[in-house]
């Protein structure tokens, strides 16, 4: 079972049906997106952090300053 709640003034609000017995108290665990990847998305991730570290091992490397100054020159 999934309830959404959202937090109101430091408060937790829940305004989900549910059919609970009155009284039934919930753990709520804050969800991580970064878990959520499914088994594609995993894939493409592992791929691109391999394709990188051949990258770097290359010496194929860009100054990240060196990108922030051609994009805020645009």
């Amino acid at each position: 079972m999934t309830i959404k709640a959202r937090v109101n003034a430091g408060r937790l609000v829940v305004n989900e049906p549910t059919d609970l017995p009155e009284g039934t108290e919930l753990e709520l665990l804050p969800l991580d997106p970064g878990d959520w990847l499914d088994e594609a998305d995993r894939a493409a991730l592992h791929n691109a952090l391999h394709d990188s570290n051949v990258d770097v091992a290359a010496g194929r490397l860009v100054d990240a300053d060196d990108i922030l100054k051609e994009l805020r020159s645009r």
